[in-house]
């Protein structure tokens, strides 16, 4: 019998490697808060009211009782308590994503709104709350 020879390389296979990479696009950190809001389409006369589940700097996700078109504008108004009173962010945001799996039998509808104009004082209100929002998330 004579011995097996045996080869061994110094070179490792590499195998592919497989999981999710997920990249973040976001120009803003997301704070999960859950505040009241209001809003009103444009052109409609109506006001309808939802809730904020997270928000940025840049944009909100919310729950609406409606379906709407992406693309389309509405005035916000989010309710928050400062205090022993009610203040608010007031500014336009447009619908830039819908969730295709709303629960339509409870009239609950998530979208991404991304803010189009809110007046520079309110742009100081928004970023002070998401910065109380972050200090007591953290504790």
């Amino acid at each position: 019998m004579s011995p097996e020879k045996r080869v061994y390389s110094s070179k490792k296979k590499s195998l592919p490697k497989k999981g999710i990479l997920a990249i973040e696009r976001r120009k803003f950190p997301r704070y999960y808060i859950e505040l009241p809001l209001d809003y009103e389409r444009k052109g409609k006369k109506s006001d309808f009211g939802g809730f904020v589940k997270n928000a940025s700097e840049g944009g909100i996700l919310v729950y609406l009782p409606e379906r709407l078109e992406i693309g389309e504008l509405l005035k916000v108004e989010i309710y928050f308590p400062k205090g022993l009173e009610l203040n608010t962010i007031r500014g336009v945001a447009k619908v830039v994503w819908a969730d295709l799996a709303a629960k339509e039998s409870w009239r609950e509808h998530r979208y991404g709104l991304a803010f189009q104009s809110m007046r520079k004082g309110v742009l100081q209100k928004l970023r002070n709350l998401l910065k109380e929002v972050g200090k007591t998330s953290k504790s």
